[in-house]
């Protein structure tokens, strides 16, 4: 290579290095990569104090300034600010990744009922838009609603027997979008009163369990869409009421003819029968009653059932409701159970029928019920038969009052022949004798009815 080439060479490769670095320089100072950022939650209403989570990230310039704002009607308020000191050689000490959670309260922000914009703001240490740096922006719009729904008691004679069931009318405002009744911490959804009632008006069933302590703390309860919620207090007397105590005696006999049909429980190899026994009488029972209960959520939110309810024809009442039962072996006591229904014996394999109109949402086998049918009547409200020999109806069929659904049997832990009936309201065992009189359906639910009327 002569001369002349050497030079030029010397003098090109340089020029490349230095316009290469150059180039890298600025592609660092100038980067364009927007800042990360995430807010979590985005609710769609403020109702009350909300705490918020901000994650922001920024790996190459680093962040430089976080603003976090609210506006309503061009007013803007600053909710949050923070600037981030830039450290050592092209930031690489400063800050690149910040978490952090901040709070927005209506009443201290002085926000309006209605819209409210969100507005989070990151900048980073690039020498884009005329040094101001890359920015990253999340918006979200919100609605300011710190009105509570409203909520009052039209039925005013509330009525309810120990173990029994109570009807209440109540009209909520428009914004509500769940209500219903408390008892304790039971609670008792309302439902629409009707296509042809009053604007607002609900009807609630709701249970007095009857082992419930005394002077429990009943309200009817509301909550509006953005998430408000409202009390309401009501008159109402709970009548007392003595439940009877039965001593039972438990035979290895009886034993030795019902435990078979518990074959598919799970047992521990080293259970005697009386161990047997209890596990079926205790934990078998609350899993039944879990399962009983469970069926609430499969009610339908318009009323099915009309007029009187039936029973099992030529019955005698053999057990009532919240028989406070002990159980005996060898005459010793060794356990103690509440029986939550009506024990009716008439003829064997009687046939039984639907108490009144409804929807099957339950035929099959039910632990210590043995063969059980469950009616939907609507509204939260329930009628169940069990211990049935065999059962005619399957689930989502539509019965109407005096259909045969099944024969009287005694699968399950029963001793003979007969049919336990309960009701249901909510998932909550009642007293079903009061659903067999014309008078108290008349007094206590149909007259409240009649409330919903325009």
């Amino acid at each position: 290579m002569d001369r002349k080439k050497t030079g030029l060479f010397l003098t090109i490769v340089p020029l490349i290095i230095i316009l290469g670095l150059l180039a890298w320089l600025l592609s660092i100072i100038f980067e364009g990569q927007k800042p990360l950022v995430q807010v979590t939650p985005l609710p769609q209403f403020l109702s009350e104090s909300r705490e918020f989570t901000l994650n922001i990230n920024d790996d190459k310039r680093g962040l430089k300034h976080l603003l976090v704002s609210v506006n309503q009607g061009g007013r803007e308020t600053i909710v949050l600010e923070k600037k981030f000191p830039f450290k050592g050689l092209f930031n690489r000490e400063g800050s690149h990744k910040f978490d952090t959670k901040f709070s927005m309260n209506p009443l201290k922000l002085n926000l309006a009922q209605g819209r409210v914009d969100l507005k989070v703001r990151v900048w980073d240490y690039s020498r884009r838009s005329g040094g101001d740096g890359n920015l990253s922006q999340v918006s979200h719009k919100m609605v300011v609603d710190t009105v509570p729904p409203s909520i009052r008691a039209i039925s005013r004679l509330n009525y309810v027997n120990l173990g029994g069931t109570g009807l209440i009318v109540y009209q909520t405002s428009s914004d509500t979008v769940k209500s219903g009744l408390y008892v304790n911490d039971l609670f008792f959804p309302g439902f629409p009163a009707g296509v042809e009632s009053r604007e607002g008006f609900r009807v609630c069933y709701f249970a007095v369990p009857c082992d419930i302590k005394a002077n429990p703390d009943v309200y009817l309860w509301a909550e509006d869409r953005a998430g408000n919620l409202s009390r309401g207090s009501f008159h109402y007397n709970i009548r007392t009421k003595r439940f009877r105590t039965k001593r039972i005696n438990i035979t290895d006999r009886f034993l030795k003819s019902v435990l078979p049909y518990f074959s598919f429980y799970h047992f521990d190899p080293g259970d005697n029968d009386i161990t047997k026994f209890l596990k079926i009488n205790r934990d078998l029972r609350k899993e039944n009653n879990l399962a009983f209960s469970s069926l609430r959520t499969k009610t339908n939110p318009e009323r099915l059932w009309k007029g009187d309810w039936i029973r099992l024809r030529n019955a005698a009442n053999m057990a009532g409701f919240g028989d406070r039962r002990s159980y005996y072996h060898n005459g010793a006591k060794i356990d103690q159970q509440v029986h939550m229904g009506v024990d009716l014996a008439s003829l064997e394999n009687a046939k039984v029928r639907a108490a009144n109109n409804g929807l099957v949402i339950f035929s099959d086998r039910m632990g210590i019920y043995g063969l059980t049918v469950v009616l939907d009547h609507g509204q939260g409200l329930a009628s169940v038969y069990s211990h049935l020999s065999s059962i005619n109806v399957k689930p989502d069929r539509k019965v109407t009052i005096g259909d045969v659904i099944g024969l009287t049997g005694h699968t399950g832990l029963a001793g003979g022949d007969h049919l336990h009936f309960g009701i249901m309201v909510s998932g909550v065992f009642v007293n079903p004798i009061e659903w067999w009189d014309s008078h108290w359906i008349q007094d206590n639910i149909t007259r409240k009815l009649t409330l919903v009327n325009k």
